[in-house]
């Protein structure tokens, strides 16, 4: 049977969608652009049962989008943090101040619009679009691809620019005139639910009957993995400086990079196998500036020691990162120490203060745990 295609195919999927898609997550059937705009900005790269909790606090905190334009960056970051891919998070915060100056506090209607906005693009300004306002626009979701790909067997890594374009064509051929709200859900649905990535669960799938992957045995090779680059090895020191409250040496990251915004230990790069010179290098600016002169005997000391600590290895999707750990405890209340809790900080902060506690009761193996940021 060849693939159903336009208003048949998009028939199949929202009579599907009305008997077995999803239905009780907190922004669907609200016919609100802001809360659908959030729920689509923190489903990038995160699974729903991890947005869930976000997003009743960013509700919670910010009701409207005039809340959320008029909050500060830090404490957008704060309920941000642990959600991985901070400029999310940036871009959110931003996309909010615009649409309170450009558009007085209402999302727009149009794809275009949309797409003008800080952190939307088509597929994101397509399902606000279709979902809060019923405009009959395509999306282009990492699930949908999956279906798509599954579904009309199309070879080739869908990031590829001759894949993703044809891919969209199928996207705009299948979009309905009306209910397109109900058939996107119905699209993103049914890759979450069914055709998942890894044992799809074909049986329950309205399209079985003509799906090209399925009839070719290729299920589980579709979509085309994207071809394998060696991610780049970081190596760093890094600083833990705690007050007698237990409170932590925290700086605010200003330049650009994946931790732009948040608040981290101090760090300094090195090698792989950093000696003296190099290590005596990372250190010496902290001595200098921070104001640790008088704690130099223990650094050093625990330089000399670094060889036999465990790199701690900290994975982000483009890079791997490796982290030997120095820790000084400093008499009083220093100000330029804070409790975690109380700034946005990424996971590598919190694994770090784990790896010190561990480190100070025995020695341990390695560690390698997968991690957004």
């Amino acid at each position: 049977m060849i693939p159903l295609k336009g208003e048949v195919f998009a028939g199949v999927l929202v009579r599907w969608q009305k008997q077995h898609g999803r239905q009780t997550l907190p922004w669907q059937h609200t016919g609100d652009a802001y809360k659908v705009w959030l729920s689509e900005v923190m489903l990038q790269q995160t699974q729903v049962t991890t947005v869930l909790a976000y997003y009743a606090r960013f509700l919670q905190a910010y009701p409207t989008v005039a809340d959320l334009a008029a909050a500060p960056e830090q404490e957008v970051m704060q309920l941000w943090a642990g959600l991985g891919y901070y400029t999310r998070a940036r871009n959110l915060h931003a996309c909010a101040k615009q649409v309170v100056a450009r558009f007085g506090g209402q999302f727009p209607r149009t794809v275009a619009e949309l797409e003008s906005l800080p952190g939307i693009g088509q597929s994101t300004a397509g399902a606000i679009a279709s979902l809060a306002y019923e405009v009959p626009a395509p999306i282009l979701d990492g699930n949908v691809k999956r279906v798509f790909c599954r579904y009309y067997g199309v070879e080739g890594y869908p990031e590829q620019s001759s894949i993703k374009k044809n891919l969209w064509a199928i996207a705009s051929d299948n979009v309905p005139a009306q209910q397109a709200g109900v058939y996107n859900q119905a699209l993103m649905d049914l890759g979450a639910t069914c055709c998942v990535p890894r044992n799809p669960a074909c049986s329950a799938c309205p399209l079985i009957p003509s799906c090209v992957a399925l009839r070719k045995g290729m299920v589980g090779l579709l979509p085309t993995p994207k071809p394998k680059k060696p991610r780049p090895e970081l190596y760093f020191l890094g600083l833990i400086v705690e007050d007698e409250r237990g409170a932590v040496w925290l700086e605010l990251q200003t330049a650009k990079g994946v931790w732009q915004g948040l608040w981290t230990t101090p760090v300094a790069a090195c090698s792989s196998q950093p000696e003296w010179p190099e290590l005596n290098a990372c250190v010496q600016p902290w001595l200098d500036d921070y104001g640790l002169k008088v704690f130099k005997a223990d650094i050093y000391t625990q330089l000399t020691q670094l060889a036999n600590q465990p790199w701690l290895v900290h994975e982000l999707t483009h890079r791997k990162m490796h982290f030997k750990v120095v820790h000084v405890k400093v008499p009083g209340v220093w100000a330029q120490c804070h409790a975690v809790t109380d700034k946005p900080v990424p996971k590598i902060v919190h694994k770090l203060l784990d790896q010190v506690k561990v480190l100070a009761q025995a020695p341990v193996s390695q560690q390698n745990t997968l991690d957004l940021g």
